[in-house]
């Protein structure tokens, strides 16, 4: 590690060319609900203490806040005379671990150039998340560029690097700082490997507000120009975004010549985002398809940072950027995601904690985001991908959504792509804490993707627990008197077990099918006011005034299930038929509590509407009896239904098959079914 120091009439002194990985960026508004991701303050002890993953406490530190106006600009801050900031933020710092690990990098020069008094000081974390400090220089009041090169030897399980800057007698301002690679090796200069270029492909069905403002900001990036050559938007929906007059004309007027904007029929997220892949290949112009949700405010910076990221790395490799909460904006959804291949589940890395807030709780004093973290796939929401990839593996499964992301994922590790879920590359996004899609209209795709993609990923004989969990959640459903998601995931399996041959042919009208199905039932109506429905009333209370308990163990969810079971054989009762027994709110409705009850207003999990659950006894055992049969011959068939999605892999995913689903071939790529 070497530390130089430079005074700003040094500034045109010919330097070697570094390639910048990262720039030190700020919040494009000043906005203080995420300034905490950018920069951060002096850390002091705190009374309580986070848990960590498996439970463990640690002890816990927070930081002085930083204020908005000491943002002067996109790359400018200041810092108060006599006070400390630390750019050991998720925006700011450098993940080492992950530069160590995937790419050619072996040595990153940070540079930070600033004006008035104070110091700056370097340091670095490990895997555990301890940190120490690398070097620190005091800098010429009157301008300088500090110069400090840094190995990555270390960093082989994780680790970050940071600085911080220390005012003196006098405010210290940032100019400006960034990460490099160092001269040298496979990664020296701009000119060492040629540098990628991106076409960025937006998939949106009916938010023209939200898609232009996320096309404005991409157009007003400066960052982003030279990298992003095309905006490509896929619009699948009814309200069109070239007809937002309010939003549109500056978003196409930033992006100019780079945007384009295809009409298409609703296709879903994999249609979508298919149709992008299918024509940035076609194009032969950029090097990646950077894929983005049209309902996400996007950090650009992290875009650049995907492109150099991906440019550097070993072997090509999908780069995927993090999900904050667009309400809660230090609010991180998750840091990794793999697949649990025995039970066939999405969720969190182990060793990591979902929805973390980055505001209360820092990355210095977190401990465990300092670990690196493999993935097996990254959300759709921005994930960058080689179009080099696409042509050998194809693009996404057509199943609308659902599960398409993961696949994806999935089936370019089997073809020795990794995927990694990039710091510093993020979207705010609605959480999925305001839906509940696995109850509503969505249930089909949960139930038949996740099916789907078993058959084509699963290690184990039979999908392992795939068959039987389907069928514990059949129950669960049933039971909660929820028959509209019974029925629909059982119209999944068996779509499923018709073969892969259909799913292109039913990719444009199976949601109208499923729409269609769901309406019969009557917890699929809702109001938008539980006192539309007639008045709360029960004949009995509560026994000895107990109001019911989650269940928390093995042998106590076993006796509520016998209970809900039990009670599916008796008749309703007339009060409940005329009468909702309850009224349960969204957070409660879960099986234990509703298989008690022979009828209940439950509410929407958005908390726009209500409806009346009721219990059918025969509607409950016909159903039953044929999730019974369904399961059973999914579990029969397996072996052989296995074989032949894979083997039927490319009449799924190839360029040429999108194509021709598409009708590309027949319009040259203007329009779509």
């Amino acid at each position: 590690m070497t530390a130089t120091v430079a005074t700003v009439a040094d500034l045109d002194v010919v330097r070697p060319a570094l390639r910048e990985l990262a720039r030190v960026v700020l919040p494009r508004d000043a906005d203080d609900d995420v300034l905490a991701l950018y920069v951060d303050g002096e850390l002091r002890s705190t009374s309580s203490a986070p848990v960590q993953p498996g439970g463990v406490a640690t002890t816990s530190t927070s930081s002085k806040g930083q204020r908005a106006d000491q943002v002067l600009g996109r790359r400018r801050y200041r810092v108060p005379a006599g006070t400390r900031t630390s750019f050991a933020t998720y925006f700011n710092a450098f993940p080492a671990g992950y530069w160590r690990r995937w790419t050619t990098v072996t040595e990153v020069v940070l540079r930070v150039r600033t004006s008035g008094e104070g110091s700056v000081g370097v340091y670095r974390s490990n895997a555990k998340g301890n940190s120490q400090r690398v070097d620190a220089v005091v800098v010429d009041p009157g301008g300088a560029t500090s110069e400090f090169t840094l190995t990555l030897k270390p960093f082989n399980d994780g680790g970050w690097y940071w600085f911080d800057l220390v005012g003196g007698a006098t405010d210290l301002v940032l100019e400006e700082a960034g990460w490099h690679a160092a001269p040298g090796g496979d990664a020296a200069g701009p000119g060492a490997r040629p540098a990628g270029t991106a076409t960025v492909s937006i998939t949106t069905y009916d938010r023209p507000d939200y898609c232009s403002a996320l096309l404005r900001t991409l157009g007003e990036a400066d960052e982003l120009v030279g990298v992003v050559d095309q905006v490509l938007v896929v619009d699948q929906g009814t309200k069109k975004v070239v007809d937002d007059s309010t939003h549109y004309p500056a978003a196409a007027a930033a992006l100019g010549e780079r945007l384009r904007v295809v009409d298409q029929g609703n296709l879903g997220g994999s249609g979508g985002f298919s149709r992008g892949m299918v024509e940035t290949v076609a194009a032969g112009r950029s090097s990646y398809v950077l894929l983005l949700d049209d309902d996400v405010v996007v950090e650009p910076e992290g875009i650049v940072r995907a492109v150099v990221f991906a440019d550097l790395a070993r072997i090509p490799t999908i780069v995927g950027g993090h999900m904050f909460s667009m309400y809660q904006r230090s609010l991180l959804h998750a840091l990794g995601e793999r697949v649990q291949r025995w039970r066939f589940w999405w969720g969190p890395v182990a060793n990591t904690l979902e929805d973390h807030d980055l505001g209360a709780s820092n990355l210095r004093s977190t401990p465990w985001l300092h670990r690196r973290v493999d993935v097996d796939y990254n959300g759709w929401w921005m994930c960058l991908i080689p179009t080099d990839v696409v042509r050998k593996i194809g693009a996404s499964l057509p199943v609308f959504i659902k599960w398409d992301d993961a696949e994806y994922g999935l089936r370019a590790g089997e073809a020795d792509v990794p995927t990694v879920s990039l710091p510093g590359m993020a979207v705010w996004h609605v959480p999925w804490t305001d839906k509940d899609d696995a109850i509503d209209w969505q249930a089909y795709y949960h139930a038949r993707n996740r099916v789907v993609a078993a058959l084509l990923h699963s290690p184990y004989p039979r999908g392992g627990n795939v068959v039987r969990e389907s069928f514990s959640i059949q129950v669960k459903h049933l039971l909660s008197m929820q028959y509209s998601t019974a029925e629909l995931r059982l119209l999944a399996l068996e779509d499923t077990l018709a073969g892969w041959e259909n799913l292109h042919a039913d990719l444009p009208g199976k949601l109208a099918q499923v729409r269609a199905v769901r309406a019969q039932e009557p917890d699929a109506t809702y109001r938008t006011d539980a006192a539309a429905y007639p008045p709360t009333k029960r004949r009995k209370p509560p026994r000895r005034g107990r109001e019911l308990e989650v269940p928390k163990t093995r042998l106590a969810i076993l006796t509520a299930a016998a209970a809900g079971i039990v009670k599916q054989v008796r008749g309703v009762d007339e009060l409940a038929e005329t009468n909702p027994q309850v009224d349960v709110p969204h957070m409660d409705a879960r099986w234990w509590l509703l298989s008690r009850f022979d009828s209940a207003l439950v509410s929407a999990a958005d908390g726009t509407g209500v409806a009346w659950y009721r219990r059918d006894p025969q509607r409950f055992a016909q159903l039953l009896r044929r999730s019974l049969a369904v399961h059973e011959r999914l579990l029969r068939e397996w072996p052989d239904l296995a074989a032949s999605y894979r083997d039927g892999i490319e009449g799924l995913a190839s360029v040429e098959a999108w194509r021709a689903s598409l009708g590309l071939d027949r319009d040259a790529g203007t329009t779509a079914p």
